[in-house]
């Protein structure tokens, strides 16, 4: 399952992560660069850190889970 993951910055310096499930693909940077500014200046989110004042990081991941029998 792949997830966009957006990294943020809160007022402690701390790094506050917000997941999507089933991200659209070749993400758009300049769509998630605006989303993310949106989500700062909306205070979208608090984090025990106080709110998010600035983007780190976005990226897209995926896991792969593969089960044993045993």
């Amino acid at each position: 399952m792949k997830k966009l993951e957006l990294k943020f910055l809160n007022e402690d310096g701390k790094v506050v992560t917000v997941s999507l499930d089933a991200p659209d693909e070749p993400a758009d940077p300049v769509a998630v660069k605006a989303a993310m500014d949106e989500i700062i200046s909306q205070d979208a989110f608090s984090s025990s850190g106080g709110a998010l004042v600035s983007k780190k990081q976005a990226r897209i991941v995926e896991r792969n889970v593969t089960e044993i029998d045993i």
